[in-house]
């Protein structure tokens, strides 16, 4: 979620929606972000040597799996997310998951957490990123819509009170949906999972 207005929501936790082109909104879970929730340490136990949090928000995971002991970094767009992360002590970058990465396809773990399934609008261009970014060993941690959801490709925008951000491409996965594209990227599932209304899943090599 690209802009100012992400940024702003980050600091000041205001409540914030997203609002989408087919008419649809719903309300952007910012404090969910800030610290671990359920489920969240499901997805750290799995996350099992070098792991790269694509889209990492705030940085609740990189700064818990460096508590950990392990080797972590993560990548986001949005300034704010990357001053948040580093001021709680995570590696980060600000770099855009399809920008040059370091550890190119010696990653352990990716993590797409929190939805991060969807950015970019096209599940399948970023899970062909993923592929080069991981190791041939490694794993992918996805987070995604309940089952039956389908894909959707969507536009999307940020609304604070008056304010709205620009549009920007965004899908949702469902779990029904996940094996599918997963295939196309040369990846199964592996695995998966649920925590209260969440669901998860690995992803490893096809």
């Amino acid at each position: 979620m690209i802009g100012d207005l992400y940024g702003d929501c980050l600091h000041s936790r205001q409540e914030t929606w997203v609002e989408y082109d087919d008419g649809s909104s719903a309300e952007l879970a910012v404090d969910s972000w800030l610290a671990l929730r359920p489920g969240d340490e499901e997805l750290l136990d799995r996350c099992l040597g070098p792991t790269l949090d694509v889209g990492c928000g705030p940085g609740r995971f990189v700064t818990e799996l460096a508590a950990r002991g392990h080797v972590a970094l993560g990548i986001d767009v949005t300034p704010a997310a990357v001053t948040l992360t580093a001021r709680a002590g995570g590696s980060v970058l600000l770099r855009d998951v399809f920008d040059p990465v370091p550890g190119i396809g010696r990653w352990q773990t990716v993590l797409l957490a929190d939805g991060n399934i969807g950015i970019g609008g096209s599940p399948t261009t970023l899970l062909e990123r993923i592929a080069a970014l991981v190791a041939r060993t490694g794993r992918v941690l996805v987070e995604t819509a309940p089952p039956g959801s389908g894909l959707r490709r969507l536009r999307a925008r940020l609304r604070t009170g008056e304010r709205r951000s620009a549009w920007f491409d965004w899908a949702t996965v469902g779990l029904d949906a996940l094996p599918d594209l997963a295939g196309r990227a040369g990846f199964a599932v592996a695995e998966t999972w649920t925590e209260g209304d969440r669901w998860l899943a690995t992803l490893s090599r096809a």
